[in-house]
């Protein structure tokens, strides 16, 4: 298992350590009274974004995390110790949701983050804390309160500048070694890529991050062939690079497959900026990739782009493309901060 971009977990934070019931006993002290110390808190379990991790493969083999309980009162007035937190650890871009899959916890979108998804038990109080004016020896004393435990849900979502999107075979794993220093399986046969891949594209001293997914089919949105699952790592892309077969049957067909099971998806993938090039532009004659450039022209509004990979031809301007809508994006983002910073109060 290379890639796990899901894992269903069960946490639980600990019991509050328990109050102690002791008197203090010491030679010539005749009243010593009460010193039961306070019991200390259970332990915390919290979520923190951190580097060097780009899947959830650590929560493929252990499911269960339990907080410690606090350390119990004693004698003397001495409380317990606080108990050993949970820490953990996931990659940028990874959403907790509860146990229905739906409702959010946390967005864990930059390192350093952290979200506290259970609070340990508070300790209970020791005999001393109940001394009164007429109670001068209390024999009681309070358990520590349970922890909190819950079933979430950890679901990886890639954090990229760029998304490919497109037929199986349309040629997005071989663009992606092309433009990237990333090595993906690139063959002449079906679902090649079985799993969601990144790469840094550098141009004109410039950098973003573009990610791969398998490819769709029809029906994919009905669980066919891959199913659409990894659709949710392009969901945080600025803009898609739907890459479409020059050497295909139709290539306006081919687009209307992909686009339709976008639009399926929902979450807001249909209405991103999307660029629109045929590839495999090298093994195609004159006539062919005019008819083929004329249909998905027709399908999908506007004049696409022709590139293939292998010959290098057209890649450039395919980048230049991406970087200009990245930048305008990055822009808006920057416009809308600041004026939500004046607004401010």
């Amino acid at each position: 298992m290379k890639f796990l971009d899901q894992a269903k977990i069960y946490i639980r934070s600990g019991n509050g350590g328990g109050g102690a019931v002791s008197f203090r006993r010491e030679k010539f002290i005749e009243f010593g009274g009460p010193d039961g110390g306070d019991g200390g808190r259970g332990g915390d379990v919290w979520a923190e974004c951190v580097e060097g991790l780009n899947t959830l493969i650590d929560y493929r083999y252990q499911q269960h995390f339990k907080a410690k309980t606090g350390g119990h009162g004693m004698g003397k007035n001495r409380a317990g110790a606080k108990g050993a937190d949970v820490v953990l650890k996931v990659p940028a871009g990874t959403e907790i949701l509860e146990e229905d899959g739906e409702t959010v916890i946390a967005d864990m979108t930059h390192v350093g983050q952290r979200v506290l998804l259970a609070k340990g038990g508070n300790g209970g109080f020791g005999n001393a804390y109940f001394t009164t004016s007429t109670n001068r020896a209390p024999r009681r004393a309070n358990p520590g309160q349970e922890g909190q435990e819950r079933t979430i849900i950890l679901r990886l979502k890639l954090i990229a500048d760029a998304g490919l999107v497109g037929l199986p075979n349309a040629g997005k794993s071989t663009f992606l070694a092309t433009v990237t220093a990333a090595k993906p399986k690139i063959a002449d046969y079906p679902f090649t890529t079985l799993h969601p891949g990144l790469g840094v594209v550098r141009i004109f001293n410039r950098e973003f991050v573009l990610a791969d997914i398998p490819g769709l089919i029809e029906g994919a949105s009905e669980g066919v062939g891959l199913g659409d699952r990894f659709l949710s790592h392009v969901e945080r892309c600025r803009v898609l690079l739907h890459l479409v077969e020059g050497t295909s049957e139709d290539a306006g067909k081919a687009y209307e497959t992909v686009r339709n099971e976008i639009e399926a998806y929902g979450q807001g993938l249909a209405e991103k900026p999307e660029i629109v090039a045929l590839s495999k532009a090298d093994a195609l004659d004159e006539e062919t990739m005019r008819e083929q450039v004329a249909r998905l022209k027709e399908a999908c509004g506007k004049t696409p782009y022709v590139m293939s990979s292998a010959a290098n031809q057209g890649v450039q301007e395919v980048l230049q493309a991406l970087l200009s809508v990245i930048d305008e994006a990055k822009a808006e983002e920057e416009t809308a901060a600041t004026a939500q910073d004046e607004w401010r109060p």
